[in-house]
């Protein structure tokens, strides 16, 4: 639910509190009112001191949109929403919520003593430098953030693992929130993004049709076999004429393979998979299905079964 906006009559103070969602320093405070006046309103309970230098204009449980004001402004000046944290906010749907990834300038430290001292009802926050952030890696937001482009680059390199950078990359491109060549863009101006040439690999796959992370897995498989690349994502109408997107295909052999998530098990998927395998086979193609979790987990079994197949539709491997 939104806030309602401040009367006709509102204050800077009213405007200040609606702007930060209720969340303001104790200098932004004692500017608009004398420093007795906000120490009693904190001591009679209507005001709460969150942290050190933060205080909340109300004394109940932090919300989520608190809690990111509270890491930006604990922060520090110059401090913005970042990682996995800004792209939530812009959108991406499925990352972690927690912890809360602050970006700040790398000439100035961040307030940790401060930030390691938060109350029950507050996020953890982990604040990053950088020494490049220019203005067009901003994104015009309450709290401010980098971009969404940006924050998944960023993302990506704070990530536990490769799997989990990829699929950062993966979500933000599947669900419309950026484009690989905003991807590229951002990482051209990190010269030392940490891995970076992983998320060059990456969105150079999803730029070819892997949007998800079991196909951009499938794709790696096949370079590092030394296997032909497919085309990913190939447009086909049915018998039906309705237009069916197939996970990858290699046209000079007739072959496709088919990448299978979870959802593929439910009852309807599993009918609809099979009409559509039907509909290729009857056409002189050959296909292939696998498990996503199979690419993953047994990648010398798939090679061999895709050896084995495009060795039978004609294909000769290089010597």
């Amino acid at each position: 639910m939104l806030p309602a906006l401040p009367a006709d009559r509102a204050d800077a103070l009213d405007w200040l509190v609606f702007e930060q969602s209720g969340v303001v320093t104790t200098a932004q405070a004692t500017r608009l009112l004398t420093a007795g006046v906000v120490r009693g309103l904190v001591r009679s309970g209507r005001w709460r001191s969150v942290c050190r230098g933060i205080l909340l204009t109300g004394n109940g449980r932090l919300t989520r949109d608190q809690q990111l004001w509270v890491a930006v402004l604990a922060a520090g000046r110059g401090a913005v929403l970042a990682g996995a944290t800004a792209a939530a906010e812009a959108g991406v749907r499925g990352l972690r919520l927690a912890p809360l990834h602050v970006l700040v300038p790398a000439a100035r430290r961040a307030a940790r003593t401060v930030l390691r001292n938060l109350p029950i009802d507050m996020a953890a926050v982990l604040v990053h430098r950088t020494a490049v952030l220019p203005q067009s890696h901003l994104q015009l937001a309450r709290p401010p953030r980098t971009t969404t482009a940006r924050a998944l680059v960023d993302a990506a390199g704070w990530a536990r693992d490769v799997d989990e950078a990829q699929t950062l990359l993966a979500a933000g491109c599947q669900q419309r929130r950026v484009t690989p060549e905003e991807i590229r863009a951002v990482v051209d101006a990190l010269p030392r993004a940490p891995r970076r040439a992983l998320i060059r690999q990456t969105v150079a796959d999803i730029a070819g049709g892997a949007e998800a992370l079991s196909e951009i897995n499938f794709v790696r498989l096949c370079r590092r076999h030394g296997l032909p690349l497919p085309d990913l994502q190939h447009r086909r109408a049915d018998a039906a004429g309705r237009v069916r997107w197939l996970d990858a295909y290699w046209r000079e052999w007739g072959v496709h393979v088919e990448i299978d998530g979870s959802h593929h098990m439910d009852v309807r998927h599993w009918a609809a998979d099979m009409r559509r395998q039907n509909d290729i086979w009857t056409t002189g193609d050959r296909i292939l299905r696998f498990p996503a979790w199979l690419v993953r987990a047994r990648p010398h079994e798939v090679v061999a079964t895709l050896h084995r197949a495009l060795t039978a539709a004609g294909w000769r491997p290089q010597e």
